[in-house]
């Protein structure tokens, strides 16, 4: 039977990392947009911490074949997945949760409503595109295979 290893870049830091500032702030930034995103893909299942489907906005229910509900069970996904990625991936997964990030301040500026949850999410947007430009740095795999992870 035979085995397969999959090497992730996920690897430890060495002292001097861990004494670095622009290193913390990777750290950081690394731990929050993995954590988020899981806790918020969780909560499209149990609205724990808000109901969520008024949050998307009405004129793309009323063109989607779906309910505002099913379409945050799929959002939910999406953001667990995404904060997976930005786990394993951080570079790569900075720019896809910046992305998603974009998506969602489109859907609260078209609500109409929410304009400070979307200032809110664009902070957050800029945050992601650090974590990416930081990850550069960091990213262990980018390191052994220069120009092959470029994103």
């Amino acid at each position: 039977m035979a085995t397969t290893l999959v090497r992730t870049s996920v690897q430890p830091a060495n002292h001097d990392q861990l004494a670095d500032p622009t290193f913390q702030a990777f750290s950081i930034l690394r731990v929050g947009f993995t954590v988020a995103p899981i806790l918020f893909g969780i909560d499209k299942f149990l609205n724990w911490l808000t109901d969520w489907d008024h949050y998307l906005a009405p004129r793309i229910v009323d063109h989607i074949p779906w309910t505002a509900h099913q379409v945050m069970l799929v959002v939910g996904v999406i953001e667990i997945v995404a904060g997976l990625v930005v786990a394993v991936r951080p570079r790569f997964g900075g720019y896809l949760v910046a992305a998603w990030l974009g998506g969602i301040i489109v859907n609260l500026l078209i609500s109409a409503d929410y304009y400070d949850v979307a200032l809110r999410d664009f902070g957050l947007l800029l945050g992601a595109l650090a974590l990416a430009r930081l990850a550069t740095a960091f990213d262990r795999t980018a390191q052994k295979f220069p120009g092959k992870f470029q994103a």
